[in-house]
């Protein structure tokens, strides 16, 4: 699913109007039945519904919603802010049908502002302002949005909360934005959906199918996608009947310092659990019987020292390689992780404590090879990439190092992201917030490596990876729930998530 621009969805909307073809207030009676739809799903009669209206076309969507709701038999009260004088065309078609309907209090505000009260069996519709807006809020408008988001009201905003930006809000003033409870979204999330510190702002967010014109969607240009199950499914090879053991790869794991045996252990068996032929695992002394016990499974090699990653493995006999959950910072294991990218020509995978070393020694960076694949989460990029202000500053970091390195970084959190070497934008939506604990990420470099040996490509090895990660957490959820789930749970619904994923669509 391609995730537009804002000026992208305007262009949308007027392509569909002179397309399909419809008048653009017919369009907007069909949004606003579908956003309709989607409130009374949620809210019954019991709630009093006041609508706070903008003078644009985010208004004129208010506006149609409120008069549906009111022959619906909802109690409703509107406010149309119209301070400047100018109501859009539909805003004010709209209007004219509100007043014919005749049993909606109404208010419009030209000048001052008497605010009504608002309870907690109130339900406030947000229409002031959409998705075009491209300055912060500020004046009259900010005072509102304050007053709304002091109250006890749920509210739901329409296509987007007012005094959000769909993209940047680097410098947006985020007191003058609407807290939505639920986010009505149309036809497309919009970018700022995705990015955590807008979750209190977005809230829970649906998308609304109002029949926008797909072949428009289809032949837009945008460097930002939503993964979709469909997609990933396609990649997925199948497992011919005469294969063997050799056919799914050899790949090599060194995680892994003594009293870190865990991180080792754990991305061994999500490896093995995706398919993988053969893994080896290189580990210190003391873990090597620790690995042999809990992952019969896999071949270990021994590293000379007792305790940490002090010697590179060679290479010759592996199709990939994944090495940093639980190596330590020690410094021969630093010079240990320069060496093994220096001998290291192979599909690699890098996470952890490799990343923090690489973060420490920025000139090795240029010693991985193209197409690597690095595994931050937000702490360990803004290692690499210097401090963000904000998740839209961190995915333009990330980029930039993704194309300067011609390498993929995966951004791990909600939404994790996967950038690519020319500058687009993955964002995963399964996974939940259980996922949110010890050996997690341990459990994707396992996944990952285990696809990168069985030679799919590096962007096909993310999308696969950080999708089938997330599945399994959702099904361990479902069996665990969010509280109590482990690393180790995801690791036991791994099989499950890939049959699910191979299912074919019924």
């Amino acid at each position: 699913m391609k995730i537009l621009s804002s000026i992208q969805l305007k262009e949308l909307d007027q392509y569909t109007i002179d397309n399909e073809p419809i008048e653009s207030i017919d369009l907007m009676e069909r949004a606003a039945e579908q956003l309709v739809a989607a409130i009374t799903r949620r809210w019954d009669t019991s709630f009093v519904v006041k609508v706070f209206a903008g003078p644009g076309n985010n208004g004129g969507d208010a506006l149609a919603v409120a008069r549906m709701l009111s022959n619906k038999g909802y109690g409703v009260e509107v406010f149309l802010f119209n301070t400047g004088g100018q109501l859009s065309e539909e805003c004010h078609t709209n209007l004219q049908r509100l007043k014919e309907c005749g049993h909606v209090y109404f208010t419009e505000i030209t000048t001052s502002f008497t605010p009504p009260t608002l309870t907690a069996n109130d339900l406030v519709v947000d229409g002031l302002f959409g998705s075009g807006l491209n300055r912060p809020l500020g004046g009259g408008f900010a005072a509102v949005i304050k007053y709304i988001n002091a109250s006890p009201s749920p509210v739901v905003s329409i296509d987007i909360p007012s005094g959000l930006m769909g993209e940047d809000n680097t410098f947006n003033n985020r007191q003058h934005i609407i807290h939505a409870d639920v986010t009505l979204s149309i036809q497309l999330p919009k970018l700022a959906f995705l990015f955590p510190e807008n979750e209190e702002i977005v809230g829970e967010w649906e998308l609304l199918d109002i029949g926008l014109q797909q072949s428009f969607i289809d032949n837009a240009e945008s460097p930002y996608h939503i993964m979709e199950h469909t997609d990933i499914q396609r990649l997925l090879k199948k497992r011919k009947a005469f294969a063997h053991k050799g056919t799914f790869g050899h790949g090599l794991l060194i995680a892994g310092k003594y009293g870190m045996a865990g991180a080792s252990i754990m991305a061994s068996k999500a490896c093995i659990r995706s398919g993988i032929g053969l893994l080896t695992v290189h580990v210190p002394i003391n873990n090597h019987n620790l690995l042999q016990l809990s992952v019969p499974e896999a071949i270990t090699h021994t590293d000379v020292d007792q305790q940490i990653f002090a010697v590179p493995e060679d290479t010759d006999n592996y199709q990939a390689v994944a090495i940093g959950p639980g190596i330590g910072q020690e410094e021969d294991t630093a010079l240990a992780l320069k060496e093994q990218l220096q001998q290291t020509s192979l599909p690699m995978i890098l996470d952890a404590d490799a990343l923090n070393i690489l973060s420490s020694h920025r000139n090795w960076l240029s010693l991985l090879t193209k197409g690597a694949i690095l595994t931050p989460h937000i702490g360990e990029l803004e290692r690499l990439v210097g401090k963000c202000t904000d998740s839209f500053e961190r995915l333009r970091k990330a980029k930039e190092l993704a194309v300067s390195l011609c390498c993929y970084i995966i951004v791990k959190g909600h939404y994790s992201t996967i950038v690519t070497p020319d500058g687009r934008f993955f964002f995963n939506p399964t996974g939940n917030a259980g996922m949110a604990t010890a050996g997690s990420g341990d459990v994707l470099t396992g996944i990952l490596l285990a696809l990168a040996a069985q030679g799919y490509s590096a962007e096909d090895t993310c999308k696969l990876g950080v999708y089938v990660h997330g599945l399994a957490g959702d099904l361990a959820a479902v069996d665990k729930g969010e509280i109590g789930m482990t690393a180790s749970d995801m690791i036991e619904a791994l099989p499950y998530a890939w049959k699910k994923l191979a299912e074919h669509e019924r």
